[in-house]
């Protein structure tokens, strides 16, 4: 089935939960929502539920507050996505959704609780990299626009729109501020497979960056670069889906699903 339908505040699933032996929990960039990932599960066998995660403050959940910080919002998901790590599964997240997929990984295992089989992160330094961008998340709302303008990711039409802009700059500033006051601890290695995705044109993600994530991990570790800027999921999301499609076939197989 392609089309989403809606299973509970927290996920937007394609329906195929009796079939799926893996749950992929797909964690949107800032400002995103699940819209991002409604016609992915057309792409994946019916072993495989993708489950796109609605986080507060979009969507369906608009009405609700965007936290605004890192740890709390972490809590948050967790807390949410508990109930559905019942069977085997993963995260992917791309850019912001990237950061959060990682330290829920984290904070999963801190908790002896049900880990992910394996990580994809797009998008993303990795989190040990001193970030040299500088902070944006409180700037003036014109300057706030010139960068959003400058990353390529909100759409002209909504950007030139005051009305649009009003409602959607005050998410912004929350998923933005989840990335830049972001703090990295130190902790050992996770004991997972980690996929890298990047952009051959995402000036603000260097490959070292990308690489770096290999760190992060004492399993299995591979980096692939897509055509594109930062926004790759979206001109080069046919490529994107086709290698985690791959990566998680080659799990679901040798794991006799």
């Amino acid at each position: 089935m392609s089309g989403f339908s809606q299973n509970n505040a927290w996920i937007t699933s394609s329906g195929n939960a009796k079939t799926a032996r893996l749950r992929l929990f797909c964690f949107p960039y800032a400002g995103g929502g699940s819209l991002i990932y409604r016609d992915w599960q057309k792409h994946f066998s019916d072993k495989i539920e993708i489950c796109a995660v609605n986080l507060p403050g979009r969507g369906a959940r608009i009405l609700e507050p965007a936290l605004s910080d890192m740890p709390g919002l972490v809590k948050l998901i967790k807390d949410g996505l508990l109930p559905y790590f019942d069977r085997p599964f993963a995260f992917m997240g791309h850019s912001m959704g990237a950061a959060l997929s990682f330290e829920l990984a984290r904070s999963l295992r801190s908790l002896d609780l049900p880990l992910p089989v394996k990580l994809f992160v797009s998008a993303c330094s990795a989190p040990h990299v001193p970030s040299l961008e500088p902070k944006c998340y409180d700037l003036p709302d014109p300057e706030l626009i010139e960068e959003l303008r400058r990353l390529n990711g909100t759409p002209p039409e909504i950007l030139n729109n005051k009305e649009l802009l009003n409602i959607l700059l005050p998410l912004i500033r929350a998923d933005f501020s989840v990335c830049q006051t972001y703090e990295y601890k130190e902790d050992p290695p996770l004991d997972m497979p980690i996929t890298v995705l990047r952009g051959s044109l995402d000036h603000d993600i260097p490959e070292e960056s990308s690489l770096a994530w290999k760190e992060q991990t004492t399993s299995d570790f591979k980096c692939f670069t897509l055509e594109g800027d930062h926004f790759f999921c979206h001109s080069a999301k046919d490529k994107m889906i086709e290698i985690i499609s791959r990566e998680l076939f080659l799990y679901t197989g040798n794991a006799g699903f």
